[in-house]
This record gives structure tokens, sequence and C-alpha cells, in this order.
């Protein structure tokens, strides 16, 4: 057989592996209906600092209680990547999805630390022992995955809360921090146009109580705290699932992964994918990702 020959018989057996990879059943599976405690969807509004969050519990079928998901949107949150949720769903888990304040309709003024804030009352909310027996939720099990500026939300939040389970990273974004460390830090307000333009880039028309100026300042003032290379310790004894595609943001995501390895943490993944910042051609490789990660913890 030549060479050629042998080169393509191999690549055709690596390329029908790869495609006879099991595919989640929750991918293409209704669950079985439970009419006592059927898959339901209640919406609510999360209490957080005197603000009132628009939000919603896609709750598993069955008894439970389920483990729980935090699903975080990004900025200013154009993809809300709900079918995650409902696919995350048909595996057995709650999740909750929500607004953050200023944030499509949602009342109060947005803020990134009003963000993070937000996150936190999600989380407490989901740890209240009512409000988990009502959406048949584990208290103790709680995972948080973001997109973008979610991911943002959901390493920082989980590097302070070491009850968080786990992490999920889908083209987490660094805010810009990352990029401000070899700044000197009398001259990182030199920087604050440059951030500000980007942001009204992204689009404010869904943000309320902020301008990109005032996002922008709170970057530079909170820029050593909110170092993302910085929070792997921190997380370095719990599984964090990292995602990244062709948007511009695998750098400071590959960074945060090495950190992440450099601590000794053995249930770090990161996978890249060749598509756009929204997955827009790959959600339903996005969607086996994050079941494979959820499959993993519940071994």
């Amino acid at each position: 057989m030549q060479l050629s020959s042998i080169l393509a018989a191999t690549a055709l057996l690596c390329a029908s592996a790869l495609h006879a990879q099991p595919t989640s059943a929750a991918l293409t599976t209704d669950p079985a209906p439970d009419k006592t405690n059927p898959a339901t969807m209640q919406s609510f509004q999360l209490p957080s600092h005197g603000a009132m969050l628009n939000a919603l519990v896609y709750v598993a079928a069955g008894a439970g209680p389920h483990p729980v998901v935090i699903l975080l949107h990004g900025f200013p949150g154009n993809e809300k990547n709900l079918d995650l949720a409902q696919s995350i769903r048909r595996a057995g888990w709650d999740v909750l999805y929500f607004d953050y304040r200023g944030s499509w309709g949602s009342p109060g003024d947005f803020s990134f630390t009003h963000s993070i804030e937000d996150t936190q009352a999600a989380i407490a909310y989901m740890r209240n022992p009512a409000n988990a027996k009502s959406l048949r939720a584990n208290p103790a099990y709680i995972v948080l995955i973001g997109h973008s500026m979610g991911g943002f939300m959901a390493r920082y939040v989980a590097a302070n809360d070491p009850a968080v389970k786990a992490v999920g990273l889908i083209s987490a974004a660094d805010m810009g921090v990352d990029q401000l460390q070899p700044v000197p830090e009398n001259q990182r307000r030199l920087a604050l146009h440059p951030i500000a333009s980007s942001l009204a880039a992204e689009g404010m028309a869904p943000l309320a109580g902020c301008t990109p100026a005032s996002l922008a300042e709170e970057i530079i003032v909170n820029a050593n705290a909110w170092n993302t290379v910085n929070l792997a310790p921190k997380l370095a004894t719990r599984p964090v699932l990292v995602i990244t595609s062709n948007d511009g943001l695998a750098p400071s995501n590959d960074a945060f992964f090495a950190a992440l390895q450099k601590t000794g943490d053995t249930q770090v993944q990161e996978i890249h994918m060749d598509t756009d910042h929204s997955y827009s051609d790959h959600r339903i490789a996005l969607q086996q990702a994050i079941l494979d990660g959820l499959a993993t913890l519940q071994q």
C-alpha cells in the first residue's frame, strides 16, 4: 500500500472514531414523563441588595433533590444560552437563569460589582432550604457555568466561595484586567477610553444605570482584585472546564488553564472550538462538552 493511501486510511479511521464518540442522551431524548414530579419552569423575582431580579428555574423531572447549575449570561447578554439550560435539565439538573441588576429589565443599576453581588445572591437563594425544597434542588451541590462576562463572574465568585462544586467557563472574559497588570497603577487611567470604547461596541442598550466610561472606571479600580491568573490557587481543588473559541479570548483562558495546572489541579480540562464568540455553528458540540463535564462530576 502506498504511503498516501495509508495516511488517507488512517485519517478516515481517526475521523470515524471522532464521530463515533457517544452522544449524551440529554441531547437527543426527552426523559420519561413523571406525572408526580414533572419537569417544569418556574419564573420569579430573585432578591439581591434591594432589587428583585428577573429569574427562572428549569426544574428537572423527578423527586430529586437535583444538583444545580447557575447559568450566567455575558455582556450585555444577547446570547442567553438557554439551549444549554434545556439539555442540562434533561440530564437531571435544575438550572437557574437570571438577569443581573440593570440588565434586560431587572431593576437597579448595572455594574460588574453588582453582577458579582447578584451571582452571590443567586447562590444564596438556591441554598435557602425552603427554596431548595420548592425547586426539588440540592442546596449543597451548585455548579457555576458562565459565558463571556458570565465566565468572569463564575470564576471570580467560585474562587471566593469554596462550597461551589465546579466551574464551567465558555469563552470567559477577563474584562481587560489581565492586560492592565503590567501597567503601573498611576498610568492605568490612560486605558479608560480604549476600554470604554470596547464596551460601547458590545452594545449598551439592554443595560441601565451605567455608561461605558463608568464600567471602564470600575475595571481599572478593580484590576488587581479581579486578575484571573491570581484566582487559580483558590480553584485548585475543584473541577474546572475551560472552553474557548476564535474570539480573541483564548489567550487569557489559556493562561488561566496553565495557572491551574501549575497549582497541581488534576480536574481541569480545556477544549477549543473552531467557531465564533456565540458558538453559532457549534451549539451541539458546546452542549455535549458541558454535559460531558457535568456527567464526570456525578461519577
